[in-house]
């Protein structure tokens, strides 16, 4: 039986995270998670200081290659292996994470809604709208908090490079998403969400 998929799409500190760590834990385990940012290009062949100078706002600085074929064996049911990306080092972990086929696959991540091809594999996208004020506010504790970085450095780095990426690649998906929720209505609409997850569930256990 092939995995149904649904991604959920908003910029840097929309909640991504949250709302797909909150679906997979009240699907029950009928769902799993797969992260985008998890396949960002190694660049562990790079010193600091070149490493420091990647824009990690871009679509280009993840590894699609990989995404697509790892993707392509999770929608076929089958177990592989999942990167994990230390934002610390801005290289990939040694060990991979396994993968356990799921009936439903919850992916989060900044650009899942820019290629067709892609779209056309989900059963449902979520677009959460946030406004610059919370995402600048929420990256600056995610940071400050996990990664060790100065609230100088992210303030400038959020200037120069995340909000420009962010009305460039990442603002225009809202409208080829099929569902748009503004993060300040998110608990209102979580009923609804979880209802259309779980439809997708019961359709595919119906399918031959």
């Amino acid at each position: 039986m092939k995995a149904k998929l649904i991604a959920i799409v908003g910029g840097s500190g929309s909640g991504k995270t949250w709302l797909a760590e909150y679906l997979v834990g009240r699907l029950e385990g009928a769902a799993g998670r797969i992260s985008l940012d998890d396949f960002y290009r190694d660049l562990s062949e790079l010193s600091a200081e070149e490493r420091a100078g990647i824009n990690f706002d871009r679509p280009g600085a993840i590894d699609w290659g990989l995404f697509s074929r790892t993707l392509s064996r999770i929608r076929r049911g089958l177990p592989t292996t999942l990167p994990r990306y230390d934002f610390g080092t801005h290289a990939r972990a040694l060990e991979a994470r396994p993968w356990h086929p799921q009936p439903l696959v919850i992916l989060d991540g900044l650009w899942l809604l820019r290629r067709e091809s892609l779209r056309r594999m989900l059963s449902l996208s979520v677009f959460l709208e946030c406004s610059e004020e919370t995402r600048l506010a929420r990256r600056l504790h995610r940071d400050q908090t996990h990664r060790q970085r100065s609230a100088e450095s992210i303030r400038r780095q959020f200037d120069e490079q995340v909000r420009p990426m962010h009305r460039r690649y990442v603002d225009g998906q809202a409208a080829v998403a099929e569902m748009v929720i503004p993060v300040d209505s998110l608990d209102e609409r979580l009923p609804e969400l979880l209802t259309r997850c779980r439809d997708i569930l019961k359709a595919s256990e119906t399918c031959p």
